[in-house]
């Protein structure tokens, strides 16, 4: 194997004497000059043999690295972010509460408030932006054996109908906005089932109640309620119907559909 090597060649004139002169150039050019160098075959043959052993080398490390290291796959759809931990992912805008007998979700930006709206409540959470939106947990004596003894849950709904708010003005008016005479709010059943978890039969009723003040446009409440061990377990949640809209309606749902008997 040969090999070129290079080597810049300046020659530079001889000074004659010490006397100042005038700057002359050089008489040669500058030259490049080239010299080719010759390698003996047995140092052709151990230099190729020693980078085909890097290269092997490293082959192996790599492979060995491949082998040991037990990497799992970064599943996700479009538009959600990669696990590449691998480690389950958790709901982190909920947080499970237990109480007394019950159980249910609560969205971890809501806090615990200390209001007591109706008789018999043993809980209240409310948004930290809008105490309209809350969720409440009542617990009352009662003499029927099921939920089913109050009747339909259109019944249900009329015996408990405190927890909608009661209307504080009774004079005459005419109020706009489809309100009858004399009324300043109105309620209208806007869903209602009847599921049964756990073999305990549960009424779920949604409710949209509006004001003649216009407040929020009305509020969207569901209550979900069962009976055990002669108790009445009531949870009610709740938004304003601007805020339903606005992304509030998943919270309250999950809130009041996550509440059962222990």
């Amino acid at each position: 194997m040969a090999t070129t090597a290079c080597f810049l060649h300046c020659s530079t004139p001889a000074r004659t004497s010490s006397t100042p002169q005038r700057y002359a150039p050089p008489s040669k050019p500058s030259q490049l000059i080239c010299r080719a160098q010759k390698q003996t075959a047995a140092q052709d043959e151990d230099g190729a043999a020693a980078l085909v052993s890097r290269r092997l080398a490293l082959t192996v490390l790599i492979g060995a690295a491949a082998v040991g290291s037990k990497v799992s796959p970064a599943d996700a759809a479009y538009g959600e972010s990669a696990n590449i931990f691998g480690k389950p992912k958790t709901n982190t805008e909920f947080q499970p509460y237990s109480g007394e007998g019950f159980k249910l979700l609560i969205p971890s930006k809501w806090n615990p408030s200390r209001e007591r709206e109706f008789p018999g409540q043993v809980l209240r959470f409310e948004d930290n932006f809008d105490a309209t939106s809350n969720v409440s947990v009542t617990i009352t004596p009662t003499e029927k054996k099921s939920i089913t003894d109050y009747g339909s849950p259109e019944n249900f709904l009329s015996q408990v109908d405190y927890l909608l708010g009661k209307q504080a003005y009774f004079g005459k008016t005419d109020s706009e906005g489809g309100f009858d005479s004399g009324a300043v709010a109105t309620a209208n059943i806007l869903e209602t089932a009847t599921p049964t978890i756990d073999g305990k039969q549960y009424y779920f009723v949604s409710v949209l109640t509006r004001t003649a003040d216009g407040d929020e446009g009305g509020k969207h409440q569901l209550i979900r309620a069962t009976v055990k061990d002669g108790k009445l377990y009531i949870c009610k949640a709740q938004a304003g119907d601007k805020r339903w809209f606005k992304g509030a309606k998943k919270f309250v749902e999950s809130a009041a559909t996550s509440f059962s008997v222990a």
